[in-house]
């Protein structure tokens, strides 16, 4: 009896749809089609004329042939992995100081390390998370390798797409009603500040600053507990908070700029075979899929 081959690529597909947990999470981080994902898992399945993935409304479980599936697949990889090494040479290794804002690091660093981690084993990456205006001078003195953030000139840095800004409110209180406009801002000199006090000062519309923060809890917590509003970027606005548009001409607020979310790499990393892959992870994942 000729039994049917699994493909590697399949089995790929089948790790990395249940680590991703849907079909659409898993296409982002296999740069397919959720289509072409989809089909894959049929011919799996079909080859082992068994089901498994259980597709319910929602989400995806995996069936208890999926599960002892899994196992086999990931010992079948990692064998792969083991004979390329073995046949062509030793894996990427190395290290990488990557620097990213809070709300770039939730949003988009995800599926970038995700499917970098999945690839590259032996490369150790170091996530310093600070603002975009103290992360671009690291990268010009060599202390960060690479960076996701929101460039400060144009032109600077690899650029990816652009991220909205926004305000934000808590629908308990409602703020925005309140004159001044109480508000929360990122630290004196940030991009995200003066983009939000120059549009309040063209509208005319007085406000008070009565939270700074460099990181972006502080701000998040201080628009929930009712102290202010805040102008984010529209990637990091939690569920619970109220995204302010089409308010009564009196309350009206300022419309907002976009951030443009370049990566940057360092003049010391260009040597670097480690940095070229997480590199080019960034900016085919991320590069004109966003904003």
């Amino acid at each position: 009896m000729n039994l049917p081959d699994l493909q590697i690529s399949w089995l790929r597909t089948f790790i990395t749809v249940v680590e991703a947990g849907s079909l659409s999470a898993a296409a982002l981080l296999l740069f397919r089609s959720q289509s072409a994902v989809s089909m894959q898992i049929k011919k799996l399945e079909a080859a082992l004329s068994c089901t498994i993935l259980s597709r319910g409304p929602r989400h995806l479980e995996v069936t208890p042939s999926g599960v002892e599936l899994l196992s086999y697949a990931r010992r079948i990889l990692e064998l792969q992995s083991k004979a390329q090494e073995a046949l062509i040479g030793p894996p990427l290794s190395g290290s990488v100081r990557l620097g990213v804002p809070d709300d770039y690091a939730s949003a988009y660093l995800t599926p970038v390390l995700q499917s970098f981690t999945n690839r590259y084993l032996n490369v150790d990456i170091e996530l310093i998370c600070e603002q975009s205006t103290s992360l671009i001078p690291r990268i010009n003195n060599n202390d960060l390798d690479i960076a996701l953030v929101s460039r400060d000139k144009e032109k600077h840095g690899e650029f990816l797409f652009k991220e909205p800004m926004v305000w934000v409110g808590s629908p308990k209180y409602e703020l925005w009603r309140r004159n001044p406009l109480p508000i929360a801002v990122y630290e004196a000199g940030s991009m995200a500040q003066i983009e939000t006090l120059l549009a309040l000062g063209e509208l005319n519309r007085d406000s008070r600053i009565i939270y700074q923060s460099s990181g972006l809890a502080g701000q998040i917590a201080a628009v929930e507990s009712g102290l202010a509003v805040a102008a984010l970027t529209r990637c990091s606005v939690p569920s619970e908070l109220q995204i302010l548009k089409n308010l009564p001409a009196e309350y009206n607020l300022p419309k907002l700029g976009s951030m443009d979310v370049s990566v940057f790499r360092s003049k010391k990393s260009k040597n670097s075979s480690a940095v070229d892959a997480i590199y080019a992870q960034i900016v085919q994942t991320l590069g004109g899929n966003y904003g």
